[in-house]
């Protein structure tokens, strides 16, 4: 029954290769589909599997060239017209992977819609004031509009979460907000992580920290790049690309110890972290795939606690959390971090990391989508 079904794989969009579209790369590995998403830039997914799916975009694909922060501010508000806009009634089975609007996708009631969610949209809902102060919008006109706009987009994505049949959570902390704001049970199938890739890489520990992440403003890379101005001494490698770069590297002007390197890809990713002291992160993540793959490396992470980090980070054993989001809180935690570091152990964080190997999520998602068709269908 289930070879017979026909399935659709949905996304918000496929600009740059990160953790949100590594889950599709999987999903789409074991449901090869056609893919339906607002955006795509081709050039970025022609060397990995996805490059060879069949891909339908929106109407806004002809403002893809926009750099990623500024489509989100010209057409977040319709983004939830325009992923209602495609036609999936050819379908059986409609497989949703949504941090925004992906999961508002309009479907037949006799098709089955499963979503994996990476979380409900944050700049509407718990980060919502963060977001009105990243993008200067908490006073004035142009606020009140915003603010207006955010309104109506919290009771769309409410209403349209009960167009999902199932949800799957990256996490336990992405479950809880799942919970919170849709008032529905999720479940927790942790994103997959190509442990065996980095387990590959010798610890060769050198004299510096590192940092590999989307340059967006939750990620907070400015309190790192501040804590690192008073650690003399101390050498940062920034790894990654976003809209934030100019601004990150202007804080960072005259600072010799912090160094940029763009976006790595492939078996670069592993060779740095295979060289670093340890891995220094300041998101609230939904999850955070490079915190689990820099573990698979061997290397401690000195994070945040808020969010999944508790989750992929053992205190003290693998790592080393702390509690306030700030310059200060992560210059001690460093400083900590170097007072045990002969304490931490290559192997126990090696073995940590297994957990999230892309074999279990394969395994995982396959036998839950697979039981879910069979209930489905054999009713």
């Amino acid at each position: 029954m289930v070879e017979k079904i026909k399935t659709a794989i949905v996304c918000d969009w496929l600009t740059h290769y990160g953790g949100a579209e590594r889950v599709i790369e999987e999903i789409y590995a074991l449901f090869p589909s056609p893919i339906y998403t607002l955006f795509y830039k081709k050039e970025n997914f022609e060397d990995i599997k996805l490059g060879e799916a069949k891909i339908f975009t929106s109407p806004l694909q002809k403002f893809s060239f926009l750099r990623e922060k500024d489509y989100k501010n010209f057409f977040l508000v319709v983004f939830p017209f325009f992923i209602e806009q495609f036609d999936l009634s050819d379908y059986d089975v409609i497989i949703s992977s949504s941090h925004c609007v992906a999961k508002g996708i309009i479907t037949k009631p006799y098709q089955l819609h499963i979503s994996y969610v990476h979380t409900p949209m944050r700049y509407i809902w718990d980060m919502y004031f963060q977001y009105l102060e990243f993008s200067g919008l908490k006073k004035g006109l142009k606020g009140l509009i915003a603010k207006v706009i955010i309104h109506h987009l919290r009771k769309w994505d409410v209403l349209s979460s009960f167009r999902v049949d199932y949800f799957i959570a990256n996490s336990k902390f992405v479950a809880s907000r799942i919970k919170k704001i849709y008032r529905r049970d999720a479940e927790v199938i942790y994103p997959p992580v190509d442990v065996e890739k980095f387990l590959k890489y010798k610890r060769k520990p050198q004299d510096y920290y590192v940092v590999i992440s989307r340059l967006v403003a939750y990620k907070r890379i400015d309190l790192i790049i501040e804590a690192f101005r008073y650690l003399k001494g101390r050498k940062l490698l920034v790894i990654g690309n976003g809209p934030e770069m100019r601004r990150l590297k202007d804080l960072a002007k005259n600072l010799k110890n912090i160094e940029f390197l763009g976006e790595v890809r492939g078996n670069k990713v592993a060779e740095y972290l295979s060289k670093a002291k340890a891995f220094v992160y300041a998101a609230e993540e939904d999850f955070g795939i490079v915190m689990a793959e820099a573990q698979a490396a061997g290397l401690p992470v000195i994070t945040y606690s808020k969010g999944s980090a508790k989750e992929i980070i053992k205190d003290l054993e693998t790592g080393i959390l702390y509690n306030e989001q700030s310059p200060k809180a992560i210059r001690a935690a460093i400083r900590k971090f170097e007072s045990i570091e002969d304490k931490f152990d290559e192997k126990k964080i090696r073995k940590n990391a297994k957990r999230f190997d892309k074999n279990i999520f394969r395994e995982k998602f396959k036998e839950f989508v697979e039981e879910k068709i069979s209930k489905h269908f054999s009713n």
